[in-house]
């Protein structure tokens, strides 16, 4: 039997769902986090709960009992190159913090494989993307200067479509699954990076959670494909969906921002989706409106960019301001981008003068 690949993973709320299946196929996965997550991540493990077709409530799946390991620590606690890939799943903003941007350019230093499953592309990955100018896209990111340090070949997307939470009322170990999709991520440039990928795609298929003596087969997989195009099926989601849950009249669910006047969300949707066509992908590598819209039935909680905006926070991942950059260097433009890109700006903007 091969050993178990080692995994780093900057962010230990949605980058515990990862660990865990990671460590179900047998693999060893070490999160960053803040010091009081890593205390309890170690000395209890990560719970992630999850649904599963067929069966009633929640499957708990505990890390502490799956074949792989998953622990913690802080930024100070890993050397990159110990490591065979590395997994940025922190939202954009962070990547600056004291400490998480040292940890971030020893990753970029030390050439180890990268994987980001922030719903913001860092912008090395723009790079492989045909037609894109990543130097026209900087003032996209919270602080263009931290993905300086990268070579775009050792640094891929992978789409987070999960969607996961912390429920407010349970400690910070566990996870709540609240849509069971899959993560889809590109192939690397090369052959032998593409090749871990895939080696952690098989074993997440593979694996079988032990429950009650019984075999089961968990949800939330790790697909590899081999177009550039695939992880951004999520910006149309995020356009017509999560960043619409903030109005002029304040926030709403993703529910109703796709529901609430479904021809409005579709015209985004498939706006965006065209925008990614002219790009060069595929209609085969994008996700139909209609699946998203019956998924986003579920949906009954604001986007986290919307939480977060209404918390306060002074910067949030701005993929509304990408994907509308993006479509100005292809002489395009949506009215109702523009407006949510200014009612995000101007909430910002209100956060930021609040601090002060």
């Amino acid at each position: 039997m091969k050993n178990p690949c080692n995994i780093l993973i900057l962010g230990a709320s949605y980058g515990s769902l990862l660990a865990t299946k990671l460590a179900l196929g047998g693999h060893n996965a070490k999160m960053i986090c803040l010091p009081h997550e890593a205390d309890l991540f170690n000395s209890v493990g990560a719970i992630v709960r999850m649904p599963v077709k067929g069966r009633e409530g929640l499957v708990e799946v505990a890390s502490s009992k799956l074949p792989g390991k998953v622990s913690a620590g802080g930024p100070a606690d890993a050397n990159p190159s110990d490591y065979d890939l590395v997994v940025l799943a922190m939202q954009e903003p962070q990547y600056r913090s004291p400490g998480v941007r040292e940890l971030t350019a020893a990753v970029a230093k030390s050439k180890v494989p990268c994987m980001s499953i922030m719903n913001m592309p860092p912008l090395p990955y723009l790079a492989r993307i045909p037609g894109v100018d990543p130097a026209a896209c900087r003032s996209c990111y919270t602080d263009a200067s931290v993905w300086d340090g990268f070579d775009p070949q050792f640094m891929t997307l992978c789409s987070p479509d999960p969607q996961a939470f912390r429920p407010p009322e349970e400690p910070v170990n566990v996870l709540q699954v609240r849509l069971p999709t899959n993560f889809k991520s590109a192939r690397f440039p090369s052959a032998a990076h593409t090749a871990i990928l895939r080696r952690l795609e098989a074993d997440i298929e593979a694996a079988r959670f032990d429950l009650g003596g019984e075999k089961i087969e968990l949800p939330v997989k790790l697909k590899v494909h081999d177009s550039v195009f695939v992880p951004l099926a999520k910006w149309s989601m995020l356009l017509a969906g999560n960043y619409r849950c903030v109005t002029a009249g304040g926030i709403r669910s993703i529910k109703e921002a796709v529901h609430g006047d479904v021809a409005a969300s579709r015209a985004v949707y498939e706006w965006v989706m065209q925008l990614c066509v002219s790009l060069g992908a595929s209609e085969k590598d994008l996700v139909p409106f209609d699946k998203y819209a019956a998924a986003a039935q579920g949906l009954a909680s604001p986007s986290s960019a919307a939480r977060a905006l209404y918390a306060g926070a002074p910067n949030i991942e701005r993929v509304d301001r990408l994907v509308q950059a993006i479509a100005k260097q292809k002489g395009q433009s949506l009215a109702a981008i523009d407006e949510t890109v200014a009612l995000v700006d101007a909430k910002l903007e209100e956060n930021r003068r609040a601090r002060k």
